[in-house]
């Protein structure tokens, strides 16, 4: 697994979350598939199967469609974003992040679990 994705896991469960990580695509649809999660985090690029299309499968799959969708990417142009919130991507952040930035994003995304966080 990628430095920069043990750093966030290691980040994100010292925040309490539960955590289950993949490398490209098609793990991630695997995951999701036996271990739904609360949310999905993904970046534009990804092997295998790029960010946009992983998307696009959740959204078109009835089972899936409701997972809030954050993207965290370095593709911070509007095209990218555009396309991204065109098809129902959450939110939309730029590397590099600040952790509360995400953070605060995720909990927003995730209201009914955090009904008192600052928005």
């Amino acid at each position: 697994v990628l430095p920069n994705i043990k750093l966030l896991e290691a980040k994100l469960m010292s925040e309490y979350f539960d955590v289950r990580t993949a490398t490209n695509g098609p793990d991630a649809l695997e995951i999701i598939q036996s271990d739904t999660p609360d949310i999905v985090l993904l970046d534009v690029e990804m092997p295998r199967m790029d960010g946009f299309e992983f998307a696009s499968i959740i959204r078109n799959d009835s089972q899936f469609k409701h997972l809030p969708i954050i993207m965290i990417t370095s593709r911070t142009g509007d095209k990218h974003r555009q396309r991204a919130m065109s098809i129902g991507v959450n939110a939309y952040l730029g590397k590099p992040y600040q952790d509360d930035e995400l953070i605060i994003s995720m909990k927003q995304q995730l209201a009914y679990k955090y009904p008192n966080e600052k928005r």
